[in-house]
């Protein structure tokens, strides 16, 4: 923040300068005038600060705009991997035109958070395919971060699209993120899905994650969750829609939307 203020700062002062010198080119001020100038520039910051917090405000936006645009562009170039990968978890019809892929760890308490979230955009978008895409980020800090994902994969590769959700959702549900969740919780609630230890799931947990990784990074994800909304034929810029954090269920539906249009 010191860093934005100071930034500010300088930009408002090249702004009061600039007005100040409009009649004349700045070379040709004499040092006493450009002291004048300062000190004119300076007593009106003082009397009017909500003026620095104005061009701080701007500069975070413009900011923020520009690593959104980043984001967006990386995006549109990948639709394929993003969206077509047949070891990641999908749900939702074949002929769906919108896609929302979420980047998750089963240990980020703000994944957590976001869980009855995205079930209930899910509901009330039935026509939109979901994609989740594990990123065990934690797993060096909690090992259930890593045995979590590899086991939801194999849910999803042994049993389908209802026991993945059954076993994803009943995750979250026990409420233990953060390094909370144990082995007993992973082999409970993958019991209840259905899954079968001792029967083979044809997946390399490992390969996925890695493909997994090497997007969030290409997109400029920084950390869990992070949602990509795109159309799954025609995605550009404008349609489409990178957000990080946790987000209401209002601003999923209002980037689906986007993307359908």
């Amino acid at each position: 923040m010191k860093h934005t203020m100071k930034a500010a700062m300088t930009a408002a002062l090249l702004c009061c300068l600039s007005s100040a010198g409009a009649a004349q080119p700045a070379g040709t001020f004499t040092p006493e005038q450009q002291a004048q100038i300062g000190r004119i520039a300076g007593d009106y910051l003082l009397a009017h600060p909500e003026i620095l917090l104005q061009v701080s405000q701007k500069l975070q936006a413009q900011q923020a705009e520009r690593q959104s645009l980043a984001m967006r562009a990386a995006a549109v170039k990948l639709p394929g991997p993003l969206t077509t990968d047949p070891d990641v978890p999908a749900v939702g019809p074949d002929g769906a035109r919108v896609a929302v892929i979420e980047f998750f760890d089963y240990q980020c308490v703000f994944c957590s958070r976001m869980a009855p979230v995205v079930e209930q955009v899910m509901k009330a978008r039935p026509d939109v395919k979901y994609i989740f895409k594990d990123w065990p980020i934690f797993a060096g800090k909690w090992e259930t971060s890593r045995t979590a994902a590899e086991r939801g994969l194999q849910v999803w590769k042994q049993k389908g699209p209802s026991a993945y959700m059954t076993y994803h959702n009943g995750i979250y549900a026990t409420g233990h993120d953060e390094g909370q969740l144990t082995q007993a919780d992973i082999d409970r609630v993958s019991a209840t899905a259905g899954f079968d230890p001792k029967a083979p799931a044809d997946i390399s947990a490992e390969a996925v994650t890695g493909r997994n990784d090497g997007l969030a990074q290409a997109t400029g994800l920084t950390g869990t969750p992070g949602f990509i909304i795109m159309p799954l034929s025609g995605a550009t810029t404008e349609n489409t829609t990178v957000l990080g954090g946790a987000v209401p269920a209002e601003q999923l539906q209002a980037a689906i939307d986007r993307a359908a249009n």
